[in-house]
């Protein structure tokens, strides 16, 4: 195991510490900076479902590590690529969702860790300035222990693949998104992300995870389900997202201002 002062999230979760994120979709670096200034020690950028693109997430990835926080990208469906650029810029770990198969987990550590687990191609020029490594055979060596693979359970198919999806060498967290596996727990009758099925299904994520000796997380809409999750064995935690908070913030001040 390897620590760098660069890379603070694969530290924070190996020494035992539950680790709490913030999740933002508007592409705008000064969104996820305050976000990391207000106290998270951790910012996702969503590509998948957010407005990020290529340019934004650049800048987005040092303004949330300039503020002293772990920038983390959601990359879109089935673009393992876009994992490997997400690295290069700088970003700690990535989330890739619909992690299904075997195949899927595989296809995801090939592009996001160097050999002998993946196939990472060598560019990582801005991630060792951000980070301050001065030797790149450094960064080689150390890259595969610094940053997180998140592999996304939202699916049956996940589901009835748990363990070996867990059990993939370069697979370092089984992360779950409520609304979608709850969508596909009930063939597509239900979006509720605290239903029975997915309450039932979170502990066998947790279960699964553990057994492997890898993370679970788990997307929350707020810090009241980060808590109550983190207490059932969840060790990250995604809580809310900055249109929710944005929306919030305006409409407490709407209440006043309709009430006066």
């Amino acid at each position: 195991m390897t620590t760098n002062p660069g890379f603070t999230l694969a530290a924070r979760l190996r020494a035992g510490e539950t680790v709490f994120s913030g999740w933002c979709g508007l592409p705008a670096p000064i969104i996820v900076e305050v976000i990391a200034r207000e106290g998270f020690s951790a910012v996702n950028i969503d590509q998948q479902h957010g407005l990020w693109d290529t340019a934004a997430t650049v800048a987005g990835i040092a303004a949330i590590r300039q503020a002293g926080a772990a920038p983390i990208v959601r990359i879109p469906l089935g673009q393992f690529a876009a994992a490997s650029r997400a690295l290069d810029f700088g970003a700690e770990a990535i989330i890739a969702p619909m992690i299904n198969t075997v195949e899927d987990a595989r296809a995801f550590v090939s592009a996001a860790k160097f050999p002998p687990l993946g196939d990472r191609s060598w560019g990582p020029h801005r991630a060792t300035m951000l980070a301050g490594i001065a030797d790149q055979k450094t960064y080689l060596r150390e890259a595969n222990e610094l940053t997180v693979t998140m592999a996304m359970v939202e699916t049956k198919t996940a589901m009835a693949n748990l363990d070996a999806i867990a059990a993939t060498p370069g697979i370092d967290m089984l992360f779950v998104g409520p609304s979608d596996l709850s969508i596909g727990l009930t063939e597509g009758a239900l979006l509720d992300p605290h239903s029975r099925e997915v309450e039932a299904a979170l502990d066998k994520i947790v279960a699964a995870a553990k057994k492997a000796g890898k993370f679970a997380g788990l997307y929350c809409a707020n810090a009241e389900r980060a808590l109550a999750t983190a207490k059932r064995g969840f060790r990250f935690l995604a809580v809310g997202s900055d249109l929710a908070f944005l929306r919030a913030g305006i409409g407490e001040q709407m209440k006043v201002l309709k009430g006066r």
